[in-house]
């Protein structure tokens, strides 16, 4: 099995990618990082010539009632035109009220007015964009009590009525099931057509009133209840793209590369349990 493990290209393993050339399946970039003609949007393009490039955005705001900005929503097509991703996502989550940007990504009520909102920015972003994106599912810590909705019936709807893929971070699904006290398999009934990537990463426990919590920080290696969720999900929806996210406490390269070949391996292997099984 080829790999199919990336990582995240973050700015400190910048120049020593450029100058290396280290094998990987891909590279994530978040597209606000270079959006403006810059000397690493420079080396990016350089990079292109030798790796497959997915782009992660974190500033469109899908969730947002306003609609998208439509001056990011140019620049982010234009950086789509000029790097020609394999892949493009962004996050069920909005950020922009008022024309005021937040730096958080926020969570959304599970409603059906929330479903209209989401799936219209969704099929705007695709159409301005002329090709399939993902939608990432959130980490949560909190559950709005007027929700119609699981999280996994609203994706589910969400890529229905948008022909949108969904990117399932499986660290996101472990933290969201922990806080709310939900049960992970929830999101194993989602459509295998659906499912287009996988997203890793690690996170931090804090206490809340002698209540463990669990962050959302990547900054970590990918925790074992995580690795283990993952191969529950592979087999489940199959191999697809996974990547390898680490945005904290940034380690040496040779750290995130790592993490991408146990990837690999356990897709491998999830590979060879279904086959058995067929």
């Amino acid at each position: 099995m080829s790999p199919i493990a990336g990582i995240g290209l973050r700015a400190p393993h910048l120049a020593e990618i450029a100058r290396e050339r280290p094998a990987t399946a891909f590279l994530e970039i978040h597209a606000e990082n270079y959006l403006s003609p810059t000397q690493a949007a420079e080396t990016i393009e350089r990079l292109r010539a030798d790796y497959v490039f997915s782009m992660h955005a974190v500033g469109l705001s899908l969730g947002s009632a306003a609609g998208i900005d439509d001056a990011h929503l140019d620049r982010v097509a234009g950086l789509v035109k000029r790097l020609q991703p394999a892949y493009v996502s962004d996050h069920l989550s909005w950020s922009v009220a008022g024309g005021r940007y937040f730096n958080d990504l926020l969570p959304l009520p599970y409603t059906e007015e929330a479903l209209d909102v989401v799936v219209r920015n969704v099929q705007r972003l695709q159409d301005r964009l002329g090709r399939q994106v993902s939608i990432e599912n959130p980490s949560c810590y909190l559950g709005f009590t007027h929700s119609t909705m699981s999280e996994p019936e609203f994706l589910s709807e969400v890529a229905r009525r948008s022909g949108c893929g969904l990117l399932l971070d499986v660290n996101n699904i472990h933290v969201t099931a922990h806080n709310l006290r939900l049960d992970a398999r929830d999101w194993l009934t989602l459509s295998p057509d659906a499912v287009t990537q996988y997203h890793l990463a690690g996170h931090a426990a804090n206490d809340a009133d002698g209540e463990p919590i669990l962050i959302d920080d990547h900054g970590s290696r990918v925790g074992d209840a995580v690795w283990t969720l993952f191969e529950e999900v592979v087999r489940r929806f199959g191999a697809r793209p996974t990547l390898i996210e680490w945005d904290t406490d940034i380690p040496a390269l040779s750290v995130l590369l790592d993490e991408a070949q146990r990837a690999d391996r356990a897709l491998s292997a999830a590979g060879d349990h279904a086959a058995r099984a067929a």
